[in-house]
Formats: C-alpha cells, sequence, structure tokens
C-alpha cells in the first residue's frame, strides 16, 4: 500500500512536471471531495492529512465552538466541545476526527474527477509562471509537426500551433527542424495560458541581431526602429553611443557575415541597415534610397508626401510597394510617393532655386579644399629664404615634393647650390 501510494505520487510528479506538496494537496483534495459526496455536505470545513508513509488518510471536520448552535456543519456548543478536547472556550476551532472507513463508488468517483481537474489546474498554473518571466524572449523551439498549414511547435512540456499569421511567408516547416521564435506576451484563458510566439515580430529581429552582434549586447550600438516585410525586406535604423564606432559596420560584419547570418535564420529575409536619424525629412530620404528625392512635404493626420521624378519613381516604390511600405512604418506615417510635375511651378522654382544654392555651396567648398591644398608649406622649412624663393620659382610647393630626392638631385634645381641643398635635405628628412 505505502510503496504503491508513493509510486503513484512520484510518477505524478515526473510526468507533470509538478512539485510533490502540489501533488499531495491535489490528493487532499480528493478525499476531501470523496468525504463530501458520501459522509457530508459542501458546506462542510474538512481537512486532510496524509501519513508520512502514505499508508492512510485522517479526515477532520473543523467546528467553531459557539453559545448557540445556529448551523451544525460549522459549528459546535461548548458542551458538546468537551467530548473531544478537555478545555474548549468560545471561538475555538477543534479538529473531528471523522475518517471513513471506506469510500463508495460514487465519492471514488468524484475524487477522481477532483484529482483530474486540480492536476490540469495546477499544470496551467506551472506553465503560465514559466513563461510569463520570459515575454519578450527569444525561445529556442523544434517543430513537433506539419498538418498542412497548421505548424505545431514542441516547447518542451507543451505543443501549441504556430498561428499562420505568425509565420513568414513562404518559409517550409518540417517536424524536427529547429526555429527560434519570438514570444511576444503570455495571456491567461479559460483554457489555460495561451502563449503568442510569431515568426513574423520585429522584434525577433532585434533578438537575432543581440545574438549576432556583441556592440548591440553591450549596448554601444542601439536598434532604434525596426520595419518588416516577413520573409521579403526588413530596414532596420542603428546609432552609435562611441563614436569610435560605426554602428552599420558593426551590425553589417566583415563581409557581410554578421548580418547574413540573421537573414538565413529568417528564410533569407533581406536587411538593410540605416543610420538613425530624428530627421523624418532624413531618414525618409535613406529610407527611399536608391531612389532620389526631391521634395518632402508633411502634411496633417501624420501623412507625409515624397515628390520625384518620372524615372525615380518605381525605385521609390519598390517592387510591390516594399520599399514605401517599410519607409512608411519605419516613420509611422503614411506615405504617398508623387511625380515632381504635379508640384505648382512656385513649388519646382523653389526646389530648382535650393538645388543650384547648394550645388554652388558645394563647388564652392572643393575650391575652397583644393585652394587649401595647393597652399605651400615650403615656407614653414627652416632653410634661407633665398632657398625659399628658388624653389617657389621651380614650382615646388609642397614639402612633399621635395621627398626622396638626394642632395645631388637638389643641386639641380635652379637657385640652389650645394648648401642650401643641405639645408633643405636636413629641413624635409
Amino acid at each position: 500500500m505505502q510503496s504503491q501510494f508513493n509510486a503513484a505520487i512520484n510518477q505524478l510528479v515526473a510526468e507533470k512536471n509538478l512539485p510533490r506538496d502540489v501533488v499531495e494537496d491535489i490528493i487532499k483534495s480528493a478525499f476531501k471531495a470523496a468525504y463530501k459526496k458520501d459522509f457530508g455536505t459542501r458546506e462542510q470545513n474538512i481537512d486532510v492529512e496524509l501519513s508520512e508513509s502514505g499508508e492512510m488518510s485522517t479526515v477532520f471536520q473543523i467546528l467553531t465552538v459557539v453559545e448557540k448552535v445556529e448551523d451544525a456543519d460549522l459549528e459546535i456548543s461548548a458542551e458538546e466541545a468537551l467530548k473531544y478536547v478537555k478545555k474548549a472556550t468560545i471561538g475555538d476551532e477543534i479538529r473531528i476526527d471523522v475518517t471513513p472507513m471506506e469510500y463508495g463508488r460514487i465519492a471514488a468517483q468524484s475524487a477522481k474527477q477532483v484529482i483530474i481537474q486540480k492536476l490540469q489546474e495546477a499544470e496551467r498554473e506551472i506553465l503560465y509562471t514559466n513563461f510569463k518571466d520570459r515575454e519578450n524572449e527569444l525561445i529556442h523551439a523544434q517543430v513537433h509537426r506539419v498538418q498542412n498549414e497548421h505548424v505545431f511547435i514542441d516547447l518542451g512540456k507543451i505543443i501549441i500551433e504556430l498561428p499562420r499569421e505568425s509565420q513568414i511567408r513562404g518559409e517550409k516547416y518540417y517536424a524536427g527542424q529547429r526555429l527560434k521564435l519570438y514570444l511576444d506576451k503570455v495571456v491567461k484563458t479559460s483554457k489555460g495560458p495561451k502563449l503568442m510566439i510569431s515568426r513574423t515580430h520585429p522584434n525577433l529581429v532585434r533578438k537575432l541581431l543581440e545574438i549576432e552582434i556583441p556592440e548591440i549586447t553591450e549596448g554601444t550600438v542601439v536598434v532604434n526602429k525596426i520595419a518588416r516585410d516577413p520573409g521579403v525586406r526588413c530596414k532596420i535604423t542603428v546609432s552609435s553611443n562611441d563614436p569610435k564606432i560605426d554602428p552599420i559596420g558593426s551590425c553589417v560584419g566583415q563581409k557581410g557575415v554578421r548580418v547574413q547570418n540573421v537573414m538565413d535564420e529568417i528564410a533569407g529575409e533581406r536587411i538593410d541597415v540605416l543610420v538613425h536619424t530624428d530627421d523624418n525629412e532624413q531618414l525618409l530620404r535613406a529610407a527611399l534610397a536608391p531612389a532620389q528625392i526631391n521634395v518632402v512635404k508633411f502634411l496633417e493626420n501624420n501623412r507625409v508626401e515624397a515628390y520625384v521624378e518620372e524615372d525615380q519613381r518605381p525605385l521609390a516604390i519598390g517592387r510591390k510597394g516594399q520599399n514605401v511600405r517599410l519607409a512608411s512604418k519605419l516613420l509611422d506615417m503614411e506615405l504617398d510617393i508623387k511625380n515632381f510635375d504635379d508640384l505648382s511651378s512656385e513649388e519646382k522654382q523653389e526646389f530648382l532655386d535650393k538645388k543650384a544654392t547648394a550645388e554652388a555651396k558645394a563647388n564652392e567648398k572643393a575650391e575652397v579644399e583644393t585652394s587649401t591644398e595647393s597652399e605651400s608649406d615650403v615656407d614653414a622649412l627652416t632653410i634661407d629664404q633665398q632657398y625659399k624663393d628658388a624653389l617657389l620659382e621651380a614650382n615646388l610647393n609642397q614639402s612633399m615634393q621635395l621627398k626622396g630626392l638626394s642632395v645631388t638631385d637638389l643641386q639641380t634645381i635652379e637657385g640652389i647650390d650645394e648648401t642650401g641643398a643641405e639645408q633643405i635635405f636636413k629641413a624635409i628628412n
């Protein structure tokens, strides 16, 4: 009897992955239900104690000592209580042993139903507790079976379905396949906890990047925004907290190996990495690249219009509209791509004037840089002025032009004698 009882408890503990004290509480509940079914009423306050050996159980009815009994199921008079305990005062609770010799068939069936129900509830609670702490995390799982479009995932102690809308479009699944899933939320329902798992959630990409890229794990590089067209294309914006670290280079990796590993995990979904900016216009232009955007207009109701030349329109929209769709998600705005010719003549001219001004400034800057580069640094050399003049006369403005020349070579320059050649050679070396 003892070995069978303990063996049954141990089996439940192992199969259901439940703590032993939880299983014992469930068994006690079953004894309570059986007793009330055959010998008591629902209102009675019943407690059960199991012996350490498990050979027997003791059933107690708990009653409160009162002056006048109004509810016989819950109360007992002081006089009657003295039959069970030597000292009993008003307000005390006493325990009376009411253990029956045996239980009837109906009571046993009732106890069985209680055990089944309580075990299910305990399993659900344990499951909820275990996974609730793993919300917003990456989960390593295995495909249990595939039936048509229904994909069932084995999470260890539970098998759940991966919803069709959470599957990457075009991805093939097969039994035994190992997957990485994103656990968004765990919700309590009447049928137990519901795990919201996904292969299409934007944060799946974020978590995969954290695994693959140490700079993101350390917090040096930050993934700011993610826009996905699952299985097709994804755009992310990244920034760096360290000016010495290139955020795009960190994410892409040498020969693109880092980002390629992430792409392989999500069915070859292409990932575009952009530098993050709080300037929406600048972000929009980067997101729609390689298309050249002429004019950007931000409107009311969270809308924005981008005006492009006719030949740039297909590039801006992208294949099946994916480019404009992802850019819209990044900005969290409704985006329209329009032709430049749709602008009024005044708006067109304003754009052309701005473009001309920008080009003029760019040319001016280039000229300044060229001029600066061409400025002579010969004057900085520690040599006699006459030799400086000779070098400038020979159009040798930069000391770099003199590098590698020997004293003999320098003497071939008109106006440079042996003394000057030695001064120059010493100065540049």
